[in-house]
């Protein structure tokens, strides 16, 4: 004989609200603690002030570091501003001493007599190659003795040249390119010419001729071999 106890029904309602509350407080427990591990827990406001705090000290020390470097290259670019004036002042002082010592050796020559006729002579002349088709040269023509009138005239360079295997004369300037070409001549005692000549392509010169003249007539000339 089985006797059945038969709970009655506010009772099987707690039970089951209980049962009920309990899984739901587990289910929310779980799911806080899924957005944990999945998000990461909640920032505090103290927290995130700190971070920003420490980007705004990266940021400070970044634009420290940049300044820097933009001085030590302000620095660079003065230091080679400055050696190129530096060079550009030696290659001056150069050229200057060039000139004066043409003068030196114009002084030293002066004679009471004359140097040639009429007094006109070439008294100095230099070449050198800028470039394989660029020859520059420096002529100092001088008029000696006791004259006291001025000289005008004009300079004609005549280059003799190997082209090719072959011997080649060029005259300077060119006879085509008329006055305003003209190397022209006007001093007293002495009067300095200098220039650059383009050559011919492949043209190796082997010497110079420079010719003084006065309408049309050649007054002084001189030659150097190169």
């Amino acid at each position: 004989m089985t006797i059945n106890h038969q709970q009655p029904w506010p009772i099987k309602l707690a039970l089951i609200a209980l049962v009920i509350g309990v899984g739901g407080a587990i289910a929310l427990w779980t799911y806080d603690l899924g957005r944990s591990f999945a998000f990461g827990p909640k920032f505090s406001a103290e927290r995130l002030e700190s971070l920003q705090q420490q980007v705004a000290t990266l940021i400070a020390e970044r634009d420290k570091l940049a300044t820097t470097a933009n001085t030590a290259e302000s620095k660079e670019n003065i230091e080679k501003s400055t050696q190129k004036q530096l060079t550009d002042q030696v290659k001056t002082l150069t050229a200057e001493n060039l000139k004066l010592k043409d003068d030196l050796a114009f002084f030293e020559s002066l004679m009471p007599s004359t140097t040639g006729p009429d007094g006109i002579s070439v008294k100095r002349i230099k070449a050198e190659l800028l470039a394989p088709n660029q020859l520059q040269y420096h002529v100092l023509i001088m008029q000696g003795g006791k004259s006291n009138h001025e000289f005008g005239g004009e300079m004609q360079l005549i280059l003799t040249l190997v082209q090719a295997g072959k011997p080649a004369m060029m005259q300077f300037p060119d006879a085509k390119s008329g006055e305003a070409g003209k190397l022209k001549l006007l001093f007293k005692h002495y009067q300095r010419l200098e220039g650059v000549i383009v050559l011919p392509e492949g043209a190796v010169v082997k010497a110079i001729q420079v010719k003084v003249l006065e309408k049309g007539l050649q007054r002084a000339q001189q030659s150097i071999n190169l």
